[in-house]
């Protein structure tokens, strides 16, 4: 799978130093507080494991998975719940856990469906951002880090669900994608 990466862009090495310093920052951010912590599937799953491993504090975390309709390469801003949460989230400080933002128009619909259950307060913790791709103003309160425009795999994200469990992030060689070979 590694022959398949035209270029690493972060080492696991990499990765693993800055979850470790989100985990600091929302442990002092939340000292006193029981978060919950919210992972979007499939993407964030291994983010998100780290993570809450480096959060020292009483938490709960919980999982949702939606999927948008529309082309391939477009989000149609056209979203469906598959996995709701599974916890009452009214009152409580919730953390919204995402692999990776870009367009940002399925996560806007997912932040607003999820202030409508009124939470305490609502943040967002990113592994990637991609504010170039934007099309709906949302800023992360927790970003690992802010990357071009290029396709990555790698950490929990995929091509056609491959390459999610190699424990760094490439950029995933154009006759891959090209010719579909996955």
């Amino acid at each position: 799978m590694m022959s398949d990466l035209e270029k690493i862009i972060l080492s696991e090495t990499v990765i693993q130093d800055r979850v470790k310093e989100l985990g600091e920052q929302i442990t002092r951010d939340y000292m006193g507080k029981n978060p919950v912590l919210i992972g979007i599937l499939k993407g964030a799953m291994t983010f998100m494991a780290d993570l809450i491993r480096m959060i020292p504090l009483k938490l709960k975390f919980d999982l949702i998975a939606v999927s948008s309709y529309g082309a391939s390469t477009r989000s149609s801003g056209t979203v469906r719940i598959q996995k709701d949460l599974d916890i009452d989230i009214e009152g409580c400080h919730v953390i919204i856990v995402e692999d990776i933002i870009d367009t940002g128009l399925t996560l806007h619909y997912i932040i607003e469906n999820l202030r409508a259950r009124h939470p305490e307060t609502l943040k967002l913790c990113t592994l990637l951002d991609k504010p170039m791709k934007r099309k709906v103003p949302i800023r992360p309160d927790y970003n690992g880090f802010e990357i071009s425009d290029d396709f990555v795999v790698g950490y929990g994200l995929d091509y056609a669900e491959n390459y999610r469990n190699l424990p760094c992030i490439g950029i995933l060689k154009e006759e891959i994608i090209k010719d579909g070979n996955s």
